[in-house]
């Protein structure tokens, strides 16, 4: 067997030739990410193709590996994707700190060679594309998360006492009212029956006059900037329209993972805590589950699993989570495992029973999502809906 180790790079790969004892066969060389790049890498490894046959490892560096993964899938040559996490335990074993292109080319073929390690999830089209979909899904609901906290930012200049009015900053009245009035001066400026209209219209006949007074001598109470906020003002206007925008494409977005869910018959939202948007998220970064022979593996994937300490007579008693694995998948069974704590009868019990024993919260909710992990293993196992047992 002959192994090539890839080095991944936004423009630039590295890769080098190595018999089974490890023996270089070539100089490590460059090619770039292009056709062109691709096609002289096919033709230096299938000149090697006539003495034996061919495994090919790269990293799963960002997303550069992909189309050279997909260029090479159909060749027949053996071919695997690996995590750095994988390649960075080699370096390690070197005594010498060196990182360079054409040394960790060489690394990542003596991971393969000696096979240790385990493949990064591909999976079909379908999943591939709803993968996609529910990574940016996060990322969408981070970036409104994030402009959230600069509104609040910039309210507690310009009209600090605004968040007594409403229950939601965000809701659809409140953000109303300030796209149209944003500073204590605009509102005390305008009439109450106009200020009580916009407030009908905008809550469906909820907040009427009394709310436009009740509003009217908050802004005339308020401590907030008199002058030099007119910057503060367009921000805030732009922010808000840069909500309402993202929120419909959040909303849109979400139509279309359910539309690639629904294909999918993995009974993952028969368990509660876990309704289609997550469902999605974590069927997704599964994949095939025959890829983890135990539950336990699936935990370790998620990055959920304890962390191990210790040393001679020394066993670590306070251990945090690994974090290894899938972040998306983490987040998703973390999020999970927050509802079921509520509303899932077995689930409910196993965390109150752990703040009975002096839990803190996080540490429960860890809890409560290695276990929501084993419950999901069996379904996906199963391929049957949840039904649990008293």
């Amino acid at each position: 067997m002959i192994y090539f180790g890839i080095d991944i790079g936004k423009f630039n790969h590295q890769a080098i030739a190595t018999d089974d004892k490890g023996v270089a066969l070539c100089q490590s060389f460059s090619f770039p990410n292009s056709n062109e790049g691709f096609a002289l890498f096919i033709k230096t490894a299938t000149a090697f193709m006539g003495k034996d046959a061919i495994c090919i490892g790269m990293e799963a560096t960002g997303h550069y590996w992909l189309n050279l993964y997909f260029a090479l899938l159909d060749l027949g040559m053996e071919l695997h994707v690996v995590n750095p996490i994988q390649t960075e335990a080699m370096r390690n074993m070197n005594i010498r700190k060196t990182k360079t292109d054409s040394v960790d080319c060489r690394y990542i073929a003596d991971v393969i060679r000696m096979g240790n390690y385990s493949d990064v999830v591909i999976g079909d089209e379908d999943v591939c594309e709803l993968r996609q979909l529910c990574r940016y899904r996060f990322h969408l609901v981070d970036t409104i998360g994030a402009i959230k906290n600069q509104i609040i930012g910039l309210l507690d200049r310009v009209f600090p006492e605004f968040h007594t009015l409403f229950s939601n900053v965000f809701g659809v009245t409140s953000l109303e009212l300030l796209k149209k009035y944003t500073t204590p001066e605009q509102i005390l400026n305008v009439k109450t029956t106009t200020l009580a209209n916009l407030l009908s219209k905008a809550s469906r006949g909820r907040f009427k006059e009394k709310k436009a007074k009740e509003v009217k001598e908050v802004a005339k109470l308020s401590v907030g900037l008199k002058s030099a906020n007119t910057a503060f003002v367009f921000q805030l206007r732009q922010m808000i329209m840069q909500i309402a925008f993202s929120e419909s494409q959040l909303k849109e977005l979400e139509q279309k993972i359910s539309e690639y869910y629904d294909k999918c018959e993995c009974f993952l939202t028969t368990i509660d805590g876990i309704g289609n948007t997550l469902g999605a998220a974590i069927f997704a970064e599964i994949g095939d589950i025959s890829r983890f022979d135990s539950p336990k593996k699936l935990v370790a994937f998620a990055g959920i699993d304890p962390t191990v300490r210790q040393s001679g007579n020394f066993v670590g008693t306070h251990n945090s989570m690994s974090k290894r694995g899938s972040v998306y998948l983490r987040r998703a069974v973390w999020n999970a495992a927050t509802v079921a704590a509520q509303k899932n009868p077995i689930l409910s019990e196993f965390y109150q029973k752990k703040r009975n024993e002096g839990k803190d919260y996080m540490t429960s909710i860890g809890a409560v999502s290695r276990k929501l992990c084993y419950i999901i293993f069996a379904v996906l196992r199963d391929k049957k809906p949840y039904f649990p047992i008293a």
